[in-house]
């Protein structure tokens, strides 16, 4: 029985190896992109189609985006002539506009995280005023209806005679 299992569990994986080389095989392999140092001197939207290079506006120079440093230091091209992805938009404006971003959507985040916590704690007081009243209702009703039970039996010991004068007294003593 377990020669069957294994036997099965061979020609799974050999369907599944024969399959993933097929896929493979069909795939076509991009062509290598040209250096960024080739397209120097041409334009920017020339030099920009390939993504790891970074265009420099007052030199023409098309060069490898330095991806060790998050930023081209200025020794490469000034944050404000460079240019990354789009030709019109370069790295300064860029950064102000992130980082205006960012610091609106952390407020953002801030206000509804406190707004939450307020009306938490709106509900919350809500919610225990709400449980003070029904309280005071039911205690209300209580008293109520121990004052009518009272009353009920204060009348049942009037009928019968056995109403005490001094509510002190024993009950046997009348």
């Amino acid at each position: 029985m377990s020669g069957v299992c294994r036997a099965s569990v061979f020609v799974s994986v050999l369907i599944f190896y024969g399959f993933i080389e097929t896929t493979e095989a069909q795939t076509p392999t991009p062509p290598a992109p040209t250096p960024c140092v080739l397209r120097s001197n041409t334009s920017c939207a020339e030099c920009l189609q390939n993504v790891t290079c970074l265009w420099c506006t007052p030199t023409k120079q098309c060069i490898d985006y330095p991806v060790r440093n998050i930023l081209p230091p200025s020794s490469v091209c000034p944050l404000n002539d460079a240019r990354w992805g789009l030709c019109w938009v370069n790295f300064q404006i860029l950064i102000i506009t992130m980082s205006v971003l960012a610091g609106v959507i952390i407020i953002a985040i801030l206000v509804c995280c406190f707004c939450c916590c307020k009306c938490e704690r709106v509900g919350t007081k809500r919610e225990d005023a709400k449980v003070e009243r029904q309280n005071r209702a039911r205690k209300t009703r209580q008293k109520a209806k121990r004052t009518e039970m009272q009353l009920r039996h204060d009348e049942i010991r009037q009928k019968y005679g056995l109403a005490k004068d001094n509510p002190y007294s024993r009950m046997d003593d009348h």
